[in-house]
């Protein structure tokens, strides 16, 4: 199945609207980061170069975002990173023997059809029984990105300075569509790169142009 990556410009011109699409989203963000003490959401002034256009950021498959999430288990548990041809028992036996530990991960924990990713610094992510009904955890922008880093040598991708990420989608792509073959890469971690290089580039603009991610 395919998962899509968006961005979300979170400018006045989108956020500030009678009719902002993600307004009900963006209060319940609101509402679990004051709870948590921390600021709401920020909502940058219109930028000349910035629309309030969603756009696609990356496109990869649900399975290969879950063998990336094992990866990152492995490695934050102590154990060897390993390449596999599919999941397995073991990633179950991960999830449920280090439970604790995927549900502090804000690569890990989070849903795979909805949720997101804002540029607001906490260490853990936030949810209540209101994001759990609905989009998931909420995750931070800036945490996701330090876990990609942490991972990353892992799975042979230098975080200083990573390969070019693959181009997103040109259309949305249907959740029951097969996702767009990645690039050739000769890697047994393939699967995991070509996850990590969309998150990665999500995360980074997530924070340089101030916008939140969402999976669809």
């Amino acid at each position: 199945m395919a998962c899509d990556l968006w961005l979300v410009p979170l400018v006045d011109v989108l956020c500030h609207t009678p009719d902002n699409p993600f307004a009900e989203e963006l209060a319940q963000y609101n509402k679990v980061l004051a709870e948590a003490g921390l600021p709401p959401v920020p909502v940058y002034q219109y930028m000349p170069g910035l629309s309030g256009e969603v756009a696609p950021v990356a496109g990869f498959d649900y399975d290969a975002l879950h063998f990336l999430r094992r990866a990152y288990l492995l490695q934050v548990c102590g154990l060897p990173v390993t390449p596999v041809d599919e999941l397995g028992g073991d990633y179950e036996q991960l999830l449920e023997m280090f439970e604790g530990t995927a549900q502090q991960s804000h690569l890990v924990w989070h849903y795979d059809h909805a949720g997101a990713y804002v540029p607001v610094d906490f260490p853990h992510p936030l949810s209540s029984d209101e994001l759990l009904a609905g989009g998931g955890p909420l995750g931070s922008s800036q945490t996701l990105l330090r876990e990609l880093e942490f991972v990353a040598p892992s799975i042979g991708i230098d975080p200083a300075n990573p390969p070019a990420a693959p181009q997103p989608p040109l259309a949305p792509t249907e959740l029951e569509e097969p996702a767009i073959p990645a690039p050739y890469d000769p890697s047994p971690f393939a699967r995991e790169r070509h996850v990590w290089l969309g998150l990665h580039a999500a995360a980074t603009r997530s924070l340089a142009q101030g916008s939140m991610i969402i999976f669809s």
